[in-house]
C-alpha cells in the first residue's frame, strides 16, 4: 500500500513537472508574439492554454484521491494540499499569457523599443515558473525562497518599461491607445511574476507547514 502511495505523489509530481513545462511554453510564445504574431502562434498558445487547464484537472482528481484514499497526514498532507494551490496559480499564468496574445493583434504599431526589455521581463518569469516547480518536486526550501526574492527582478522591470511607456507617451501623444495596450502587456507579465511568487510561498509551507499570509 504504501509502495502504491509513493508511485502515486510520484506521479503528482511528474504531472507538476508537465504542467510547469506548459507555463514556460506559453510565457515564450506570449513574448514572441509581440513582434512574430500570426493566428497560427496564436492557435499554438491556445492549444498549450488548454493543456494547462487540463494538467490542472489531472493534478486536482490526483489530489482528491491521495487525501480521500491514502489519509495522509503531516509533511504528506502539506505537499499535497500545498499542489492543490499552485496549480491555480499555474493555471492563471496559461489565461494571462493567453490575454497577452488577444491583446497583441488589436494593438495599432509604434514604440517597438520596449519590446526587447518585456521580452527579458518573460524569461524572467519562465525562470521562476522552472525553479518554482523544482523547489516542489526536491522539497527544495533554499530554491523556493530565491524564486519569492526573484520576483524583485520582474517587479524592476515592470517599473522601468512603465517608465519608459510613459516617456514615449510624453514625446507621441497620439500613441496614448498603443502605449496603453503595451502598459497592459507589461502589467500582465508583473502578474505572472506574482503567481510565481505565490507557488513559491505554497513550496515553502509544503515543508516548513507555516505560509506567510499567516505569519
Amino acid at each position: 500500500m504504501r509502495d502504491l502511495y509513493r508511485e502515486q505523489l510520484s506521479g503528482l509530481n511528474q504531472e507538476l513537472i508537465k504542467m510547469g513545462a506548459a507555463c514556460e511554453e506559453i510565457i515564450a510564445l506570449s513574448s514572441r508574439a509581440l513582434t512574430d504574431y500570426s493566428e497560427e502562434l496564436a492557435e499554438k498558445v491556445s492549444s498549450v492554454g488548454a493543456l494547462i487547464d487540463e494538467s490542472e484537472r489531472t493534478i486536482e482528481t490526483t489530489c482528491l484521491k491521495l487525501l480521500l484514499r491514502q489519509q495522509p497526514v503531516a509533511r504528506d498532507l502539506r505537499q499535497i494540499s500545498a499542489a492543490m494551490k499552485m496549480i491555480t496559480d499555474m493555471e492563471r499564468i496559461g489565461d494571462q499569457a493567453e490575454d497577452i496574445v488577444d491583446l497583441i493583434p488589436k494593438m495599432k504599431r509604434g514604440g517597438e523599443e520596449n519590446y526587447p526589455r518585456i521580452r527579458e521581463m518573460a524569461k524572467a518569469a519562465q525562470y521562476m515558473v522552472t525553479e518554482a516547480v523544482n523547489a516542489y518536486v526536491k522539497q527544495d526550501l533554499d530554491l523556493a525562497r530565491q524564486v519569492m526574492d526573484y520576483d524583485d527582478v520582474i517587479d524592476n522591470y515592470f517599473n522601468e518599461i512603465k517608465t519608459d511607456i510613459l516617456g514615449f507617451v510624453a514625446a507621441n501623444p497620439n500613441e496614448g491607445e498603443f502605449a496603453l495596450d503595451l502598459l497592459m502587456i507589461d502589467k500582465y507579465f508583473e502578474r505572472i511574476g506574482d503567481h510565481c511568487t505565490n507557488i513559491a510561498e505554497w513550496v515553502e509551507f509544503s515543508v516548513t507547514g507555516i505560509h506567510r499570509s499567516c505569519q
